[in-house]
C-alpha cells in the first residue's frame, strides 16, 4: 500500500502568512502540518509516499527532501493547476501503479492517526473507505448521505442545502478501481474533477465504499482560527519534555511545558500545555497555555497566551496581553517609548489588527 499527500493548495485563507510560506509547512506545536501527515502515514506501516505539489513545490521539496529523515521515500508529483482532488489522483497513476493507497490532504490534522483505518481497509474487501465527521458547517465540505443501514446513498460537493452534517474530512483509502472513476467523470460546475464524483461513480457502478465516522477531533487548518484550534489539540496530546541544554533561571515552568534545545527562560512564568522552540529566549514574561513559540523567537517583558509565533520573530515591551494571535516569521512587535507616542506599523496585504 502507498500514500498520497495533496499539497498543491496556495492557502489563500491564511494570507498574509502564506504569501511567503506553503500552508502545509506552517507548524502546529512546532512541527509542520505536512510532517505530521507524513508521520501518520509512516506509523500506519506505509513508507512509499507521493506528494502532489503546485506553486509552492520548491519550498515543500526543500523542506522534505527524499523523506529519509522520517524513514519514508517521497516522490513528487507536479500538478500544474488546481483542477480538483480527483485530478490529483489521475496524475498520480504512474506513481501508484495500481496499488491500493491512502490519500491524505496535507493541511489536515486528525486525532489518533490512521493506523486503525489502514488495518480495517486491509482486512476487508472494500474498494474504498472514506472518513466522515459530524460538522457544524457541512455546506463548506463534501457531504455524505447515509442510508438507514449505514451505507452511503450519495455524496455531494459543497451543497447549498446539505442532506446531512457528515463531512468528508480529507482521508480516503482506494484500490485500483478509483482510476476507472477518475477517468470516467467530468469536471464539475467549479471546472474541477471532484473526488466526491469519483467516489459516487464507484458506488453507482457496484463497488463497495465503506464510511467511517470519526469520533475524535479533526481540524482542517485552512484558516487562522482553525490553526490555533489544531495547535491546542496537539499541545494537549504531546508528552512534555525539557531538553538537557535548555536554561531555566528564576522562572516558574509547569510540568505541561516542552522546552526544546538551546531555549532560555529567565525571570518568567510559563504555563502549559505550551512548547518553547529551539534557541528561543523568554525574559521577564508570562507565556500562557496553548502557546507555541517556534525556533529563534525572542519574547521580553510581554504576556502571550493561546497563540502561535513563528521563527525569528521578536515581541517586546507590550502593555497588553497577546491572545489568540498567529504571528509569522521575522516579525517585530514592540512598544514605542520615544515621543511622539504614535502607532507605527508595516503590515502586509490582508493583515488584521485589533486595537485596545
Amino acid at each position: 500500500m502507498k500514500g498520497l499527500i495533496l499539497s498543491g493548495g496556495k492557502g489563500t485563507r491564511l494570507y498574509p502568512l502564506t504569501y511567503t510560506r506553503a500552508k502545509q509547512l506552517i507548524p502546529v506545536a512546532n512541527k509542520p502540518i505536512l510532517v505530521r501527515v507524513i508521520e501518520s502515514i509512516r506509523d500506519a506501516g506505509i513508507n512509499e509516499i507521493g506528494v502532489v505539489v503546485g506553486q509552492t513545490a520548491p519550498e515543500i521539496m526543500e523542506a522534505l527532501g527524499s523523506g529519509s529523515k522520517w524513514g519514508v521515500q517521497i516522490e513528487y508529483i507536479p500538478q500544474e493547476s488546481p483542477d480538483g482532488l480527483a485530478h490529483a489522483v489521475k496524475i498520480s497513476e504512474d506513481f501508484l501503479q495500481g496499488d491500493s493507497f491512502v490519500m491524505f490532504l496535507g493541511d489536515n490534522v486528525i486525532q489518533g492517526g490512521i493506523s486503525s483505518l489502514i488495518r480495517d481497509f486491509a482486512n476487508h474487501d472494500w474498494n474504498s473507505q472514506i472518513v466522515l465527521k459530524h460538522v457544524s458547517n457541512p455546506s463548506a465540505f463534501g457531504v455524505a448521505q447515509l442510508r438507514a443501514d449505514g451505507t452511503i446513498e450519495r455524496l455531494i460537493e459543497k451543497p447549498k442545502e446539505p442532506p446531512s452534517n457528515l463531512a468528508l474530512v480529507g482521508i480516503y483509502m482506494f484500490d485500483h478501481h478509483i482510476f476507472e472513476a477518475v477517468h470516467a467523470i467530468k469536471p464539475s460546475w467549479r471546472n474541477e474533477l471532484e473526488i466526491t464524483d469519483a467516489i459516487q461513480w464507484l458506488i453507482d457502478h457496484g463497488y463497495t465504499v465503506s464510511p467511517h465516522v470519526h469520533d475524535g477531533w479533526w481540524i482542517d487548518t485552512g484558516k487562522p482560527n482553525d490553526m490555533l484550534e489544531a495547535n491546542c489539540h496537539v499541545l494537549d496530546e504531546i508528552e512534555p519534555r525539557i531538553a538537557p541544554d535548555a536554561v531555566i533561571e528564576g522562572s516558574e515552568v509547569d510540568r505541561r511545558v516542552t522546552v526544546e534545545a538551546g531555549a532560555k527562560i529567565v525571570n518568567s512564568i510559563v504555563h502549559g500545555p505550551t512548547i518553547i522552540g529551539e534557541n528561543t529566549v523568554i525574559e521577564n514574561s508570562y507565556i500562557g497555555p496553548y502557546t507555541s513559540l517556534y525556533h529563534d523567537v525572542t519574547v521580553q517583558n510581554c504576556e502571550i497566551e493561546r497563540s502561535i509565533v513563528l521563527e525569528h520573530s521578536g515581541i517586546c515591551d507590550l502593555d497588553a496581553r497577546l491572545h489568540g494571535s498567529l504571528i509569522g516569521r521575522n516579525v517585530s512587535i514592540q512598544h514605542k517609548v520615544e515621543r511622539p507616542r504614535t502607532l507605527t506599523m508595516n503590515l502586509g496585504d490582508y493583515s488584521n489588527v485589533w486595537m485596545i
